[in-house]
């Protein structure tokens, strides 16, 4: 073979070479092709709200391989169902491309419940729905504050900023309806027992501030009340007036006061920390 070589012109041999070379170019080329399906391409199908199970069956049959990117959680979507996917739907992509997954929790987590109370309604509706969580019922109460955010609920009961709840519970509020336009005279407490005038305040619209003991009392349903700010009277004897939603300071006692009466007009307010309440 060595001789053949030799016996023929260099340029024939230099041609047979450069054929041979050419030749395994080709067929580098063509097995290259085969290994990657070159040219060959596949559309991705939709797999959208399909169980994973379901997915991951179909995607596979047809040349894909599947990796679960991430999950995420919405109560709107059935659990396990494919919330996203990568490459979307109907994109051309080659044989065993990756085809990434995000699927719908089958538990939903857990998350810290926020602090609303103070933020206006409209910051409360956004901070709920990035949270995860359903605006429930909207209730007023007379407040300065109007349409702030004086409570959080869940299940009629008071929910703490940083209580565990799961994700889509649904949050009711309770908001400031303002001051109201109209006003009336300052009710008398004097002499009441704690949670009837707690019961008057209510029922009037007015909000309860401080509540200031005498040093007497042990139990705070059981005392009296013996001051209040704004006062029935004034200094000259005319009826004072509040508005709905503004707030009384009252002080309390152990022992039921007893008013004494100086004229038709005028009362002797009692004074905090005298230990019998007669007047």
């Amino acid at each position: 073979m060595f001789k053949i070589i030799t016996q023929r012109p260099w340029w024939v041999n230099v041609l047979a070479a450069l054929g041979i070379l050419f030749l395994l170019i080709i067929l580098f080329f063509q097995s290259l092709k085969f290994f990657t399906h070159h040219g060959t391409y596949l559309k991705v199908p939709d797999v959208g709200n399909k169980n994973i199970k379901e997915a991951t069956d179909l995607l596979n049959n047809l040349g894909f391989e599947v990796w679960i990117q991430d999950s995420v959680y919405y109560d709107t979507i059935a659990p396990l169902a494919i919330v996203k996917q990568f490459p979307e739907p109907d994109a051309s992509v080659k044989v065993n491309r990756i085809v990434y997954l995000t699927v719908n929790r089958a538990i939903p987590p857990e998350i810290e419940m926020p602090n609303l109370v103070g933020m206006s309604f409209r910051n409360a509706e956004l901070e709920l729905k990035a949270r995860g969580l359903k605006l429930g019922d909207i209730s007023y109460k007379p407040d300065i504050a109007k349409n702030a955010v004086l409570e959080q609920l869940t299940g009629n009961q008071s929910i703490k900023s940083g209580t565990r709840i799961t994700m889509g519970s649904t949050i009711a509020l309770v908001l400031g309806a303002g001051l109201g336009s109209v006003e009336m005279s300052v009710p008398d407490l004097f002499g009441m027992n704690y949670e009837e005038a707690v019961t008057l305040l209510e029922a009037n619209g007015i909000m309860l501030g401080s509540v200031v003991p005498d040093g007497s009392v042990n139990d705070k349903n059981a005392s009296f009340i013996f001051r209040q700010q704004p006062d029935r009277y004034s200094e000259g004897g005319g009826i004072n007036h509040i508005r709905r939603g503004q707030m009384m300071d009252i002080w309390i006692t152990s022992d039921k006061p007893v008013r004494k009466i100086m004229d038709s007009t005028k009362v002797l307010v009692p004074n905090a920390g005298v230990s019998q309440n007669e007047y």
